[in-house]
């Protein structure tokens, strides 16, 4: 191994991530090594690690090398191997444009959640194709301290937990991963968004990603959000034959989400990347000693 690694990074609605550039999959990565990377004090710092890798050098994406040239190999800032990211794939796609692998219009992305596409708009922001919700039977409760709320259960290919709530504020500090019933609706966990309404299809949230704890967004919690306030409020593209789009408030900025009437979501937002340097190979090599 090289004694410098690359990196960059970068945010979108400041979910923060380490971008490691590795397109023959050469860099080893244990979770150790990730939570490092990912450490606010003692590493680089983020949310999530975004390694960037050809499809046809990682054996998880193989099958999509077809469809999509580049594998978003994301995972959590403890360094557990997370499904998808909607904000992680808005910043990949800025990460490619940035290194001149793709320009603006449309690419496709492949993910642990499948092939997901994404547009760069001359403006800047960049709507990613988030794919179809979940919405999984059963009743689903979340906790925190002596409040207890009623959960919708959507999944946009990692599960979520969406509760209304009177004020932001009885989130918690969210430090902790919130206490779910029943058990058996996650066995993986769960991120849970607290949710509050703004205004006409205006919401905000605050939410506890699995492995990274309180973020300053998550894309597919808004996603999740959206179409949880949508069915709330009686809304359902498929049945109406019109989109929906729903504004969504995270503590990092905005996001604007749409659901097609096929089913399909859109979510549009910035991404940005902030910097870009080199790692010492070998204080990455001792921490997983």
């Amino acid at each position: 191994m090289s004694t410098r690694i690359a990196f960059l990074k970068g945010h979108g609605t400041e979910n923060d991530f380490v971008i490691l550039p590795d397109p023959e999959n050469a860099i080893d990565l244990p979770p150790a090594a990730v939570a490092a990377l990912c450490d606010r004090r003692a590493g680089i710092g983020g949310d999530g690690l975004l390694h960037v890798v050809r499809s046809t050098a990682h054996p998880e994406a193989e099958d999509m090398a077809a469809e999509a040239e580049w594998f978003m190999d994301y995972r959590n800032g403890d360094g557990s191997i997370a499904e998808m990211c909607g904000n992680g794939v808005r910043v990949f796609a800025r990460y490619l444009q940035r290194a001149g692998h793709v320009g603006e219009g449309d690419l496709a992305i492949a993910t642990r959640a499948g092939v997901k596409t994404a547009h760069i708009a001359k403006d800047g922001d960049i709507t990613v194709g988030m794919g179809r919700a979940r919405l999984p039977e059963g009743d689903v409760t979340v906790s925190v301290g002596e409040r207890s709320w009623p959960a919708r259960n959507v999944n946009m290919g990692n599960p979520h937990a969406v509760a209304f709530v009177d004020d932001l504020a009885h989130a918690g500090d969210l430090y902790t991963p919130p206490p779910f019933t029943p058990a058996a609706a996650y066995p993986d966990g769960v991120n849970v968004e607290f949710v509050v309404d703004r205004g006409p299809r205006h919401v905000a949230l605050r939410v506890h990603e699995r492995g990274a704890g309180e973020t300053r967004s998550c894309g597919t919690g808004a996603c999740a959000v959206a179409v949880a306030t949508a069915r709330r409020d009686g809304v359902d593209p498929a049945v109406t034959g019109a989109p929906a789009t729903y504004t969504v408030d995270v503590p990092g900025g905005t996001l604007v989400i749409t659901e097609r009437p096929d089913g399909y979501i859109e979510m549009t937002g910035p991404a940005v990347i902030v910097a870009e340097g080199e790692i010492d190979a070998q204080w990455l090599d001792n921490v997983v000693r």
